[in-house]
């Protein structure tokens, strides 16, 4: 039985807790609108989900909280949009429950939901190899399968008894092998000649607040060293307002152009990044762009993260590489003067630093090979399966009526 004959239109819940799970979330959402045309969806979404049809029941920055500390200070809204979240799903079945990402926050509710008989699929795997391998009890015991991002992870899951799914990183088919840097550049108003460094602090309010004023402090630095240094900072839409206001209070405005969203064309017009840890990392992957990978949080926050890391890199190409090929600066190794220092050493021209260029710019290549899927067919392929047998008995106890 095909997806699309199936006797009735679906309706699936959907939560994304920030602006990269918004963004997925919306390309799997349009997926299984393909297959099910009628497919209906609620839950938790940002605008790129919104798009796509999502009936929007919080936004998704409500839940974007990165570090110990900072949910502490958001746990009791957090905690009680769940349990508010619950009550509406096990009022109201939907025929799917598909957590995108933020486990914290979703795992608890898909265990949930699934001992009632909803159907859970979890997008974007709980990284389990590198941090909280305590996890794995409570997601076998939350997810009926799981949709992977990176090649290794099925078999991983496979050994804890989950059901698993490689579907690629839908990011890999969407950024050119080649981007066109003259496009990007005449779109942001940049001369070819110029050097170029993206800004990237981050899609959390936390983030910025810990590390923007790090890059602002960096760039001064740098300037000093080359002073036809010109920086792009693309800024979160939700945080545009704080973002500019910080930059114009520094004493590098004049040389920092700050655009709305756009994150892609400014990688693609860069030719380093300094960048917050997180998927923005795989992004500047993607685009061929060597960076500096930085990180910093509350002194707390910090402590607890670090015992439970189960890999020396946090980093993602540092991670899929298997040894650190960019320059990771976390907590107080996280200082301008360091951030400065490894990104004016991305753009030296010696033979040495072009030889590391290329060497590392390779390895993107390789990494965007293999994370290119056609990752909303090959997860609508997975999910499917369990869609068409809770379709099925809603149709049945239809019928027995």
């Amino acid at each position: 039985m095909s997806p699309t004959a199936a006797a009735s239109a679906p309706r699936v819940a959907l939560v994304a807790g920030e602006a990269s799970g918004d963004w997925l979330g919306a390309q799997l959402l349009r997926g299984l609108r393909q297959a099910w045309p009628g497919l209906q969806a609620c839950g938790i979404g940002g605008h790129a989900l919104r798009e796509q049809g999502l009936d929007a029941w919080w936004p998704s920055d409500t839940l974007a909280v990165r570090g110990y500390v900072e949910v502490l200070r958001h746990y009791r809204a957090i905690v009680g949009i769940r349990r508010r979240l619950r009550e509406r799903l096990l009022a109201e079945p939907p025929a799917l429950f598909i957590g995108i990402d933020a486990p914290d926050f979703n795992l608890a509710l898909q265990a949930d939901l699934r001992a009632a008989g909803i159907p859970t699929v979890q997008f974007v795997a709980p990284a389990i190899w590198a941090w909280r391998p305590e996890r794995v009890a409570l997601i076998r015991r939350a997810c009926d399968h799981v949709l992977c991002l990176f090649p290794f992870e099925p078999a991983l899951l496979a050994e804890h008894g989950i059901a698993a799914t490689y579907v690629g990183h839908p990011l890999a088919a969407l950024v050119p092998e080649r981007p066109n840097r003259a496009a990007a550049r005449t779109r942001l108003g940049l001369d070819e000649a110029t050097t170029v460094v993206a800004l990237l602090p981050g899609s959390r309010r936390a983030e910025v607040e810990h590390l923007l004023p790090r890059f602002l402090a960096a760039a001064a630095l740098m300037l000093r060293e080359r002073p036809a240094l010109r920086f792009v900072l693309p800024a979160v839409p939700a945080l545009e307002t704080e973002i500019r206001a910080r930059v114009a209070a520094s004493p590098v405005a004049a040389w920092i152009t700050v655009v709305r969203g756009a994150s892609h064309t400014v990688l693609t017009a860069c030719d380093a990044v300094l960048v917050a840890s997180g998927t923005a990392t795989l992004e500047a992957a993607l685009f061929k762009r060597p960076m500096v990978i930085a990180y910093h949080m509350h002194w707390l926050s910090w402590r607890i993260t670090r015992r439970k890391m189960r890999q020396p890199w946090v980093g993602l190409p540092n991670i899929l590489a298997g040894e650190r090929l960019v320059p990771e600066l976390l907590q107080e190794a996280a200082s301008p003067q360091a951030l400065a220092c490894e990104t004016l050493a991305w753009l030296a021209d010696d033979a040495a630093a072009q030889a590391r260029r290329a060497r590392v710019l390779a390895r993107f290549d390789a990494m965007h090979a293999a994370l290119r899927r056609d990752t909303a067919a090959l997860a609508v392929q997975a999910i499917a399966p369990l869609l068409e047998r809770t379709t099925a008995r809603t149709a049945g106890r239809a019928q027995g009526a």
